[in-house]
Order: C-alpha cells, then structure tokens, then sequence
C-alpha cells in the first residue's frame, strides 16, 4: 500500500473522480460502514470565497460527503478558526467560505461548539489541553487540509491543519505556551497523535503561495493528495512546492521521530510526485542550519543571533491597514499597541508566531525576511 497518492486535477468539477483516484491505492473507502459517523476537520480559518484559496474548497468537501454518504455513512463537516468558537461566529465563515454546497450534498455542518479537557501523557509537549468536543461524535475523523503557506511553520497542510481541534480563543496561549518553532511543531505532533484521523486528504487544486495561510495568492497546482500518515503527506506536499523539508519544522519534528524519511522520493508514491516551479514560499532559513556554527559557549551565543537575524517577522504595511487593531486583540505576547492609526511592534516581546498576520482581516500584516536575511539570500 501506497504511503502518499497523488491524483492530477485541474479543476474543481473534476475533484470527484480525482478522489477515487487518490483514495484507490489507499485502499479506498471499504472502511466505511453503514451507519458510521464520519467528521471532515476541514481548514476554515477565517470566512473567505473558495477561489481565494484560504479554506478547505467546499466542492471537495461535498464530494467527498457523497462518497461517504452512498457508503451508509453519516457525515459532520467543522473546524474552529481563530476568533470566537460559538455559532454566530463560525456560522457567517461557513455562509463565508460556500459551505452550502456541503449541506446540498448531505453532509451537516458543525452546530456542537462544546469544549472538553483531554490529558494525554504520552505527548512530548503537550499532556494536557482542551480541545473542540464535536469530534467525540464520530466514529472516524478524516483530516481535509488545504496547502498552503504560513508564515511561522513555512508550510500548513495536514499535521498543522489539526490545531483547529484547539478552539479559536484559546489558540493564542498556545502558540504563547509553545513560542519556539520547534516546540510549536512539537505541540502539533502531539495533538495529531492524539486527534489520530483515520485519513488525511489534501486540497492542492489550487494552493495558496506568499503571504499565506490567510492573505496569500492563490497557485495552480493541479492535485489532490491522500495519506494514511499526516507527516508523509507533508513531505509529499514540500516537495510539491519547493521547501527543504528542513524548512518547516512540524517535518523536522516528525523524522525526529522516526515517522517519516529525509526526503519525498523516498517515500513510497502511487501517482506523480512533481515540483511547481517559482512557488512563492515564506522563506526562513532552517534553524539546524545555524544550531551551532563553531564550539563552545560562544558558538551556542552565535547560533542564537544568526537563528534570529534569519528568521522572517511580521510587517504591517500601512497602505493596507485599516486600524481595525484586530493584530492587537490577537497577538498573545502582546506585543502589539496602535500608535497613530497604525500597529507597533516591540520586537523584543513578539515570539514569532504570525498570529497577526494569520488573523489580519485585510491582509495587511505580511511576513518579511529581514534585510540581512535578503542580503545572504536565505
């Protein structure tokens, strides 16, 4: 059995039989059985046409509901974006978002915006948290990413797609609890252990690229993806837009673990493991490469400078802010005030985290290199 498939689409009409094709080698859906509750933990991170590429395209998730729905299962799709987990808000992201399209095929969306404590000691980082209770109503949990950018993690698909169990206001405590990219990577991996869906689908029909996962443009690809393991799905999907699996840290997380290879072409592939060329990455050169350039105390001191003079940080520009100070109510480290209309960033609070530029309304937070990381061309 295949660790990753691959089936070319280039067009949403088509994404049904795309799916057939990427969930064959996989073994397809012989799983299912009649009567059996199946959650799609779709990405809806904020409310947004489907054409622009921030969430899970809802004709995928509709065709997938059908397919779903013919076995004699019952389908829930949901998520809990950034912001307020209640009906209210997470209704106008699905009216947003097209998810009618997802009802009119037999699926319902999430109405239960419960929460529950979990404990987990096994986790690495995280042994304890809370988490969005609708996904104690199925029987089975499919995980539905959309690929895109991101300006912490430099990728988002399927291991990072799963921090949407975590409900929307509490998200900005974990990213403050797990400041480092590392850590944050580490967070995620438990929480996909924990979570463990049965199936990881990607949407790369059209994938977000730059200043993503919520104000990037929008990038043919011409894919969807399945895997039984979040992390193979990953590296399939790095190679797929030209990231060094070294520069997105849930990765170098997971093959610390000893879940996945050091490179895609090692990974068995039923279908076309393709690059797309000049895919718009949010580049950060990778931490490893700067752990310690020389021995000794200083060498530890010379590693930390270079990891931070390398690393990309929000920027607002202020031609596109519209002094909504939603940046400000967000950020966890609080390290953001308005001043004059605009917001201020004290650079020695921010932990890095890009839950500004995630949760911009207007996309006007980008995510920049500095000038010496421009300079050495990282």
């Amino acid at each position: 059995m295949a660790d990753v498939a691959i089936a070319r689409c280039g067009d949403y009409a088509a994404v049904e039989e795309a799916l057939l094709r990427a969930l064959e080698p996989l073994g397809g859906l012989e799983w299912v059985r009649p009567g059996m509750k199946v959650a799609l933990k779709a990405n809806l991170i904020a409310g947004a046409a489907p054409e622009r590429a921030v969430v899970t395209h809802p004709l995928l998730l509709a065709a997938l509901s059908r397919l779903l729905i013919a076995r004699g299962a019952e389908v829930r799709v949901g998520d809990s974006p950034g912001g307020l987990y209640n009906v209210a808000f997470v209704g106008r992201i699905y009216a947003a978002s097209g998810m009618d399209v997802v009802e009119a095929a037999g699926a319902a969306l999430n109405r239960d915006f419960s929460q529950r404590a979990a404990e987990f000691p096994r986790g690495r980082v995280l042994r304890a948290f809370q988490y969005t209770a609708w996904l104690d109503w199925a029987d089975e949990i499919i995980n539905v990413c959309k690929l895109k950018t991101h300006g912490m993690m430099g990728m988002t698909c399927a291991a990072k797609n799963l921090f949407g169990v975590v409900p929307g206001t509490l998200k900005p405590e974990y990213h403050y609890r797990h400041a480092q990219p590392a850590d944050f990577a580490e967070m995620i991996l438990d929480l996909d252990e924990y979570v463990h869906p049965r199936l990881h689908i990607c949407d790369a029909v059209v994938a977000m690229e730059g200043n993503g996962p919520s104000a990037g443009d929008p990038r043919a690809v011409g894919a969807v993806l399945a895997a039984r393991s979040p992390h193979a799905l990953d590296l399939a999907c790095a190679h797929i837009i030209g990231i060094r699996p070294e520069d997105v840290p849930t990765l170098v997380a997971a093959r610390g673990r000893g879940y996945i290879p050091a490179r895609a072409e090692e990974l068995e592939i039923a279908g076309e493991l393709f690059t797309v060329p000049g895919f718009r990455l949010v580049m950060q050169r990778s931490a490893l490469d700067f752990a310690r350039p020389f021995a000794g105390p200083l060498g530890v001191l010379a590693g930390k400078v270079m990891r931070s003079a390398m690393r990309a940080r929000p920027e607002v520009a202020p031609g596109e802010c519209v002094a909504c100070e939603q940046c400000a109510r967000v950020c966890p480290a609080h390290a953001i005030s308005m001043r004059r209309g605009l917001p201020r960033i004290d650079r020695r609070a921010c932990i890095g985290c890009f839950c500004c530029q995630e949760f911009c309304p207007k996309g006007a937070m980008k995510a920049r290199r500095t000038r010496i990381a421009r300079l050495l061309g990282g």
